[in-house]
């Protein structure tokens, strides 16, 4: 085991005020500065694959980086103001870039094709990562690992390289030189060099256990996700939405919808969209949301089918047990079912064809949930939940609870009690109708045509 030896030093050079300041405290006149390391650091002839320096600013991280590890420290350099996936090396193909760039947690196509200079201090962290760890090197030392991102954009981006070093998908070891030590137990170093003590532990953190909570979710929610999903960016009408929270923080979104097949089951349901926020992924959030989801239908009896063109999805659940993959390759030249496009020909409609987004140029894989099935008591009541639109106000509180205190309430009856304009309560029952909150029934003669009852409750016509 090498024991790096660094000393440091400069010249002092004489001025009034550095006079002024040695006798303001004391210090000895001194011709040169020097500062001292010597710490045991693992050889490359050993057997780990990530490894971590860590310690306060000042405290001989980078000395004690390049004195062991030489050229293999990673110096970022300028990006083309170009699409991210032309700002890697000429040589490299789009299938290494991208799956890379997935590796590191950074798995947001639409976002590859931006430039670096408009991306988030998240985004760009993970797109230098990705450079750095397609480098020629066997061993890529990253200085000021995490140091210019938020806390938890570190500890995932963290988690999402180790993950990818030791599953074999990067095939290269790793160091991390970095003042924060937050991200230790997420990035599960073989051994750590603490410069603050000058001492190196061999050990491997564990990391913490991500604890996940689905819950049905109303599909206002997707205009936050819109802009993160690889398709296109419409939602279906019928799908049922459901949200991942980490704690308290909304990170990920799945919505199902009906599937349209000529062999499909009364409970067939196929994933229309799911996304995770990009500070989010590389550690299988995604997934994780799709399993419970297809795992609330098989708890109710029915069938859930996944297609996708992601290679990082593909990857993962054609190694799964909880799916089985019955499809892999392109599908017509449409992209579309031949029922749909049978469907479009018989009404005259075959000219929307090249106005849709099709997966015609893609390699997709078809895949149906086999593993276990929620309590079908439980999947029926998060499948059946009528969750309320997001940002609402607590005035659309008062208006449900007054049509439920009242039922059969008309939209003058809500605006007296409430005192509002007629058209403010207009627009936010139609809201609690839309989210499935509310029923409207006619009522015909004279006044407000319609009245408003609690969804599900029986009523008077």
């Amino acid at each position: 085991m090498p024991t790096v030896d660094a000393v440091v030093s400069c010249e002092l050079a004489p001025s009034f005020r550095v006079d002024q300041v040695l006798g303001m405290f004391d210090l000895a006149a001194e011709e040169k500065l020097s500062r001292r390391f010597a710490v045991e650091v693992p050889g490359l002839d050993e057997d780990w694959q990530v490894g971590a320096i860590v310690g306060p600013s000042g405290s001989g991280k980078s000395t004690v980086a390049r004195q062991a590890f030489g050229d293999a420290v990673y110096a970022q350099g300028d990006w083309p103001a170009a699409a991210v996936v032309d700002g890697f090396a000429a040589g490299l193909s789009i299938k290494e870039i991208t799956e890379t760039l997935t590796s590191v947690g950074f798995s947001s196509p639409p976002a590859w094709l931006r430039p670096y200079q408009v991306l988030s201090n998240g985004e760009k962290f993970r797109c230098d990562l990705a450079r750095a760890l397609t480098s020629e090197r066997p061993l890529v030392v990253y200085d000021e690992f995490t140091s210019v991102v938020d806390r938890t954009v570190a500890k995932v981006g963290s988690a999402a390289v180790a993950k990818s070093i030791r599953k074999g998908r990067i095939q290269k070891r790793f160091v991390a030189v970095t003042c924060h030590y937050d991200v230790l137990e997420w990035l599960e170093p073989d051994w750590v060099v603490d410069m603050a003590s000058q001492q190196l532990a061999r050990r491997r953190l564990r990391r913490p256990q991500i604890v996940l909570d689905v819950a049905p979710i109303h599909r206002s929610a997707w205009i936050l996700f819109r802009p993160h999903h690889y398709l296109s960016g419409t939602l279906m009408p019928a799908a049922k939405c459901f949200g991942a929270y980490w704690g308290e923080t909304l990170v990920g979104f799945s919505a199902w919808v009906r599937r349209m097949t000529r062999k499909r089951e009364a409970l067939d349901f196929r994933e229309h969209r799911t996304v995770v926020f990009p500070d989010y992924q590389g550690i299988g959030i995604g997934n994780r949301l799709s399993e419970t989801c297809a795992s609330i239908i098989a708890g109710m009896g029915g069938r859930a089918f996944s297609t996708t063109s992601h290679p990082a999805m593909i990857r993962y659940r054609s190694r799964s047990p909880l799916w089985t993959r019955h499809r892999l390759g392109m599908v017509n030249k449409t992209g579309m079912s031949g029922l749909f496009v049978k469907s479009l020909k018989s009404r005259g409609k075959l000219h929307e064809l090249n106005n849709r987004t099709t997966s015609a140029s893609r390699i997709t894989a078809g895949f149906q949930y086999v593993g276990p099935a929620m309590p079908c008591d439980q999947a029926e009541q998060y499948f059946h939940a009528r969750p309320m639109p997001m940002g609402v106000s607590a005035r659309l509180a008062q208006v449900e609870a007054i049509v439920y205190r009242w039922p059969g309430s008309t939209t003058a009856r809500v605006a007296r009690l409430l005192g509002l304009s007629r058209e403010v309560v207009a627009r936010e029952l139609a809201e609690l109708v839309d989210a499935g909150r509310l029923v409207r029934r006619g009522r015909g003669g004279h006044g407000d045509l319609f009245a408003f009852y609690p969804a599900g409750a029986g009523h008077r016509r």
